[in-house]
């Protein structure tokens, strides 16, 4: 019998070892995670090692601010693992889904089939004027890229973040510089958000989760 508790963040639970999120489709697995019933309500694992989100609240970070009716724009969507527990998060909300790889797009397609909140776009996230059309303002920017400019991406997504809303950038260092320590890249990532009018509100490593990644959680700057 699994005992879950609200983790104090966003709609995410726990039994003190592990996540989960409550299941928008009751009785299907996305990706062979464990389903658990607690309450008279399903909710699915969340694996830290194949979701980044998942890791950097494992970390223990708490801020986290997406609501039911959330907005997101998920840049590096992939396959869709970590869009299906946002799509989780945000139940009356659209997640916008942009991935240019077409084998990742067409899971990510399957999902979409089944989640009436996700949106998958087939687009290049450094070329944002492809999908400007198919969407207006969101409240979250969550950006998971693995490409040397991934500043330069973020920045010109920025343009759909309403003044109020906040985001995540996954930063996988050895795409930005492989002869760097990873904490020198993730500085050098604080330091250009700034100069791009952004505040970071914290940079988390990953490990033991993901190997020389770290999210950095920012919004405007005021």
């Amino acid at each position: 019998m699994v005992e879950l508790r609200p983790l104090g963040v966003s709609r995410v639970f726990t039994d003190g070892r592990d996540l989960f999120t409550e299941n928008l489709m009751p009785g299907v697995s996305v990706y062979g995670e464990r389903l658990v019933s607690w309450r008279g309500t399903e909710f699915r694992q969340w694996d830290p090692r194949r979701s980044k989100l998942a890791a950097l609240l494992l970390k223990g970070w708490k801020i986290l601010p997406l609501g039911k009716g959330s907005q997101v724009l998920y840049l590096g969507a992939a396959s869709g693992t970590t869009v299906s527990h946002v799509s989780d998060l945000c139940p009356e909300g659209t997640v916008y889904a942009v991935e240019i790889a077409r084998r990742a797009f067409q899971k990510l397609l399957d999902i979409a089939e089944a989640r009436h909140n996700v949106l998958p776009i087939l687009a290049d996230a450094s070329a944002p004027e492809a999908y400007a059309g198919a969407l207006s303002g969101v409240d979250f920017v969550y950006q998971d890229v693995a490409q040397r400019d991934q500043v330069e991406i973020l920045r010109k997504n920025l343009r759909f973040l309403g003044p109020d809303g906040s985001g995540i950038l996954m930063v996988k260092a050895a795409s930005i510089d492989v002869a760097q320590p990873p904490q020198k890249v993730y500085d050098a990532v604080r330091r250009a958000l700034r100069r791009g009018g952004l505040h970071a509100l914290g940079t988390v490593p990953l490990e033991p989760y993901q190997r020389a990644h770290a999210a950095i959680v920012f919004e405007f700057a005021h």
